[in-house]
C-alpha cells in the first residue's frame, strides 16, 4: 500500500514541483509526473536511509516535492549539455 501512495503522491508532487521551480522545462506532463514519482521515491528511500523515516513509510507531501524540485534541477542541468 505505501508504494500506490508513494505513486499517487509523486504524479502530484511533480506538477506542483514544476509549478514551483521557475524557467522553462519545456517537458510534458507525462516526463513531469515521471520526474515527480521518482522525487517521491528519492525522499522516501533518502529520508529512510537519514533516519526520518521508518523503512517503508512513504515520505510525506513536502518532502516529495523537494525531491522532485532536486531531480528537475538536475535533469535541466543534464538537458543543457
Amino acid at each position: 500500500m505505501s508504494i500506490i501512495f508513494t505513486l499517487i503522491i509523486g504524479l502530484i508532487a511533480g506538477f506542483v514541483a514544476r509549478a514551483i521551480k521557475p524557467g522553462d522545462d519545456g517537458m510534458g506532463w507525462i516526463m513531469t509526473g515521471v520526474l515527480g514519482v521518482a522525487g517521491s521515491f528519492v525522499a522516501s528511500y533518502g529520508g529512510a536511509a537519514l533516519g526520518l523515516y521508518a523503512p517503508g513509510q512513504p515520505a510525506g507531501f513536502i518532502a516529495s516535492v523537494i525531491g522532485a524540485i532536486v531531480l528537475l534541477v538536475i535533469y535541466g542541468l543534464v538537458k543543457k549539455k
